[in-house]
């Protein structure tokens, strides 16, 4: 018996993912894109390095926190409209 490598474990989530799909079970969706993510390391915070000579006001680094915020709560929006869908 072969040991399943990272390809075939996304396959097999993918295919659980679409079975959820179509059964119309939002949960079970939710949860098998998660572990994808968690395959994928995708589930993690991401860190972003700020150089300073990047930022070069106070005003700038709030800027850019702010958008990240605004993409964070955009991203949870459509998952919202998603669980609803389904």
């Amino acid at each position: 018996m072969k040991i399943p490598d990272l390809n075939d474990l996304m396959q097999d989530l993918q295919l659980a993912k679409q079975i959820a799909i179509d059964e119309r079970n939002p949960n079970a969706v939710v949860i098998a894109t998660m572990s994808q993510a968690k395959l994928l390391s995708l589930d993690r915070p991401v860190i972003k390095d700020v150089v300073a000579d990047d930022v070069t006001t106070l005003n700038d680094l709030i800027s850019e926190i702010v958008s990240d915020k605004q993409k964070r709560a955009a991203f949870n929006e459509r998952l919202e409209y998603v669980r609803n869908e389904y």
